[in-house]
């Protein structure tokens, strides 16, 4: 391996790295506040970058019936919890919330069509279409088993992930998709030339991280999420209101799940079954943080990515078990981490 080879892994490490983070972003977002495991957290980024992949094809994507399909479930099991509430004179407020809403982005791209759409409208509708998932599967399926313990919630999470790739095939059928690039060309620092996708991925990821560390450090809302996530029970005695916190969760982690996809999609060809290998080097990310910790989770990531990009030049045909591998390590270094902090708070007792 020569410095030129070496430098092109690093590239590549942060670039795909920089993936990863935001992916362990959304994953820890959505456990430090409903304690699921969201496995399929890596379908809604196969998601986006495949119904940018169909814009670009002038086809209307199927994400637009999956909204519709998964907005119409919401709205019946929100109406039946408040009838068997005696609540019905809510169900106009229930419709507006979870059918309504998410079917505003579709009626728009129905009403607009994919014929001749710019870049720009094509990510804007594309980003519309994908954030109303996460809300909508929580609703239908999380939310009714909030207080169930985490196993419970992972191994539905696990069962979630093949309805949803089930759906993608359904949709978009096996072809893979793959997008234009959105800059070309390169930045030169140091006599290194920096392609532009590079450090318009890397940027998305800086961007996001911050955005997220200011909003849980500084704002109410941030600190209410984080409140819910510390103690359920005791964020709803002072009034928090949890199920709405949940939903923001994934809300949030739509949006961060749809801006990935949208960046990935020019660099990797994606097919309907391309989000879990995604969204388990996310996970590992995530386990170095142990899924509390947002800088912790970046950093992880970012190691993973280093991990695949030097895995590959080394054996490509293994690098996705190398990656899996690295988590062994990465849990007993977090076990030996939590046991050695616990001996210190009980020899100060």
């Amino acid at each position: 391996m020569n410095f030129d080879i070496f430098v092109l892994l690093v590239q590549d490490a942060f670039g795909t790295g920089a993936i990863y983070v935001l992916m362990a972003l959304g994953i820890v977002l959505i456990f430090n506040v409903t304690r699921v495991i969201f496995v399929s957290y890596g379908d809604l980024v196969a998601y986006s970058a495949l119904t940018l992949g169909a814009f670009q094809l002038q086809r209307i994507p199927g994400t637009v019936w999956l909204v519709l399909t998964l907005a119409a479930m919401a709205f019946v099991v929100e109406a039946a919890s408040l009838i068997r509430r005696g609540r019905a004179n809510e169900l106009p407020r229930a419709f507006v919330y979870w059918a309504l809403i998410p079917g505003l982005p579709v009626a728009a791209t129905l009403l607009i069509g994919a014929q001749g759409l710019s870049l720009p409208m094509q990510m804007v509708l594309t980003i519309a279409l994908v954030l109303p998932l996460g809300p909508l599967l929580y609703r239908i399926v999380f939310q009714p088993i909030a207080t169930a313990p985490v196993l419970v919630l992972l191994m539905v999470a696990v069962a979630l992930h093949f309805a949803i790739t089930g759906l993608a095939l359904l949709y978009f059928g096996p072809e893979g998709f793959r997008t234009q690039a959105f800059v070309s060309g390169d930045l030169s620092f140091g006599g290194i030339a920096i392609p532009q996708q590079l450090a318009l991925i890397v940027g998305a990821a800086a961007i996001f991280s911050a955005i997220l560390f200011v909003f849980f450090r500084f704002t109410v809302s941030g600190k209410a999420l984080r409140a819910v996530a510390i103690n359920r029970e005791g964020a709803r005695l002072v009034g928090i209101w949890t199920t709405r916190a949940g939903a923001w969760a994934f809300i949030l982690a739509s949006a961060i799940a749809a801006v990935a996809g949208i960046l990935i999609s020019p660099t990797t060809t994606i097919y309907y079954d391309t989000g879990l290998i995604v969204g388990l080097k996310g996970f590992i990310g995530s386990v170095v943080g142990g899924f509390v910790s947002y800088p912790l989770a970046a950093v992880g990531a970012v190691i993973i990515g280093l991990i695949e990009s030097f895995g590959s030049f080394y054996s490509s045909a293994l690098k996705d078990a190398i990656v899996f591998a690295a988590i062994i390590p990465i849990v007993l270094w977090r076990w030996l981490y939590v046991a050695s902090h616990d001996t210190e708070e009980h020899e100060e007792e």
